[in-house]
């Protein structure tokens, strides 16, 4: 075994134990070092109503993974072209949202204090739910102080950019980063056979190509946080492209992604990039950058050591949520660190 090949041992192990402890139905999945990739799949697509098996290029919900291949990178893109500034108030480009002091940063990095709930939200029809979601408030305390996760922001980006491009965030999606970049069967409309099912019930019967988070149902091609499916091998081609193994500028150039291995909260101390999660290996090195999805996907990348995990699963087939999986997706990231970063 040569001195640059890593065998993923322990990620490999971590994830048959969660297809053998039932934690989830199956999975397929990536590792990658450098120009070595193996792929594989574990388990099965679906279990109920029959079970079935898996296959080369399925297509999952990525669920938020959409939130960085698609809207992030997007405006990554036109941030680098002067196009979009990330520290102008949202208010500015959507006169709706009535607070002037969240920025387009503050939404990228979930330091926004965007708080509140809005009543019957995925009953509402699009245009009253987006209107909702620019009427709620800001939590002072919280504006460019504190991390606080939510789907909003990126569907709040979006709108922005739909404003800028002049279409849907998702056409615009497909059209400036999944075309140019070549990923083989990434797609907001996929053919329900080629998609591992998420839930079922005996009720509504099994959801298969067809977005599971609710927001996203509702609000179709103008969701900016979820609605993409894809496979294993489009995201290998996007991690060769984010590692710097590619190079396609007319989606991102070098510099910009570079730059999203690191800090971009209003103070650098909130680990969190512009629109990804950051993993901090170790005091001395670069940050790997991650998302996850709730429908059971992970993505990791760490441009230090040319190193990426690709991991889809349907962690909420045939029911969610699925409380065992959160600590096992813990021990994986943990297996995939262990695997790749040299202390």
């Amino acid at each position: 075994m040569g001195e640059d090949t890593v065998s993923f041992e322990r990620t490999k192990a971590q994830i048959q134990q969660m297809v053998d402890q039932k934690i989830i139905p199956g999975a397929s999945y990536a590792v990658m070092h450098g120009d070595q990739i193996e792929t594989a799949q574990v388990g099965v697509a679906q279990i109920v109503p029959t079970v079935q098996p898996l296959w080369p290029h399925a297509l999952y919900d990525l669920a938020s993974v959409t939130k960085v291949i698609g809207t992030t990178t997007l405006a990554a893109q036109l941030m680098a072209r002067g196009e979009l500034a990330i520290n102008r108030p949202i208010h500015d480009y959507l006169p709706a949202f009535e607070n002037r002091q969240a920025t387009i940063l503050n939404f990228m990095t979930h330091t926004s204090g965007l708080s509140g709930y809005i009543p019957n939200r995925n009953a509402l029809p699009a245009a009253d739910l987006l209107t909702a979601i620019q009427k709620l408030p800001v939590s002072q305390a919280n504006l460019n102080h504190r991390v606080v996760y939510t789907d909003l922001g990126l569907i709040l980006t979006g709108l922005v950019i739909e404003k800028l491009v002049g279409e849907p965030i998702q056409t615009a999606i497909t059209d400036r980063v999944i075309k140019p970049l070549g990923l083989p069967d990434a797609t907001f409309t996929p053919e329900k056979a080629q998609c591992v099912p998420t839930v079922y019930s005996s009720t509504a019967g099994l959801l298969q190509g067809v977005v599971h988070d609710p927001k996203a149902r509702v609000l179709g091609k103008h969701c900016g946080s979820a609605g993409l499916f894809a496979s294993v091998e489009d995201l290998v081609v996007f991690a060769q492209f984010m590692l710097g193994q590619t190079s396609v500028p007319a989606v991102l150039d070098d510099a910009t992604i570079a730059s999203l291995y690191q800090d971009w909260t209003p103070n650098q101390q909130l680990r969190r990039s512009f629109g990804w999660n950051l993993w901090h290996a170790s005091a001395t090195r670069q940050p790997i950058i991650f998302h996850t999805g709730y429908t059971g996907t992970l993505y990791m990348l760490d441009r230090e050591t040319q190193s990426a995990l690709v991991f889809l699963a349907n962690r909420v087939h045939p029911t969610a949520p699925n409380n065992a999986f959160l600590p096992a997706r813990r021990r994986l990231i943990a297996a995939w660190v262990a695997d790749t970063v040299t202390f």
